[in-house]
């Protein structure tokens, strides 16, 4: 990201106020708020997320000093996964409790926070990870947050018990039991966006809970996958877009038709073992009805099927 140009350090350098008038009108410059520009060609080739980082440095840059980024602007600043959160305008919020506003450019919220709770990213305020998980939680639609929440755990960028703090330094705030129950299904497991919302959708359809990222073995001890989704008591494996998962260590390095192939063994071996094994792909997350209709048609298959996996595997996961 390039630079942020203030007005009062340009014409410390010798720009004169006509000058900044002509780059803005010629298009040189790109004008972010009052005194803030940025070079119009790095603004026009990036992407929404880059643009929102540039616009919430130059809203602090002018923000009063009790303010921080907050919510979705300080989760773009701090790297966080922003899956279908809206960009358009700044979030900041301000150290007291009352006197928030909202425009198209910028919301900014009235709430307590701590010194503690800030940080500085680029010489710019930002209330720290967790913090920012919680309020997204309050604030957003449960899978957005979790979506986000997983992001950072994954990540290590937050762990368990920070995001427990900051729910109970929230006090009496009317998102609290929302972001709560946001919390406390976030899990450091979820390998992406697409098995996050997954995990949503067993929610949502009332599907068992599964365990996630977890190592199966056959009946002789021998490791044959890592999966995606585990229901040990239901004889059921879930896969999320068909990801292969050959090694400990990784994906295999190969050429996709080796890695079809692979693929194919791997889940041969899945389903010799016992197991019933389910697919879904990122578009199939569109129609959780259907997803949720194939997980429970293989539960009742797997219930079907003369193999003893469910207790057995668990005895055996857990050893």
């Amino acid at each position: 990201m390039g630079e942020i140009i203030r007005r009062s350090e340009a014409i410390r350098r010798g720009v004169t106020p006509s000058e900044i008038r002509r780059f803005v009108r010629i298009g040189t410059w790109t004008r972010l708020s009052p005194g803030i520009y940025v070079p119009a060609a790095s603004y026009e080739r990036s992407d929404d997320r880059t643009r929102h980082a540039y616009r919430a440095r130059a809203a602090s840059a002018n923000a009063v000093k009790e303010s921080a980024l907050s919510h979705v602007s300080a989760a773009v600043l701090h790297g966080l996964e922003t899956w279908q959160l809206p960009l358009d305008a700044v979030h900041l919020t301000r150290n007291r409790t009352g006197g928030a506003t909202t425009s198209t450019a910028r919301v900014l919220h009235s709430s307590r926070f701590g010194e503690d709770e800030v940080v500085e990213i680029g010489g710019v305020r930002v209330l720290n990870v967790a913090r920012t998980v919680v309020d997204l939680a309050a604030t957003v639609p449960f899978e957005h947050a979790v979506v986000v929440g997983d992001h950072a755990l994954r990540n290590g960028l937050v762990t368990a018990e920070e995001l427990c703090v900051a729910l109970e330094r929230m006090g009496r705030h009317p998102g609290r039991a929302r972001a709560t129950r946001a919390v406390c299904f976030m899990n450091d497991r979820s390998d992406s966006v697409g098995e996050s919302r997954s995990r949503v959708l067993m929610v949502r359809e009332q599907l068992p809970i599964p365990r996630t990222q977890v190592d199966v073995f056959d009946a002789t001890g021998k490791w044959l996958a890592r999966v995606d989704f585990l229901l040990p008591e239901h004889g059921v494996i879930g896969e999320f877009d068909g990801r292969v998962k050959y090694r400990r260590d990784g994906l295999a390095s190969t050429d996709a038709e080796d890695v079809v192939f692979r693929e194919k063994l791997r889940e041969d071996a899945l389903r010799r073992a016992g197991w019933v094994v389910v697919r879904w792909t990122w578009a199939d997350l569109q129609t959780p009805g259907e997803v949720a209709g194939r997980i429970r048609e293989a539960i009742d298959l797997a219930a079907r099927s003369a193999e003893p996996t469910g207790e057995w595997v668990v005895r055996k996961l857990a050893r």
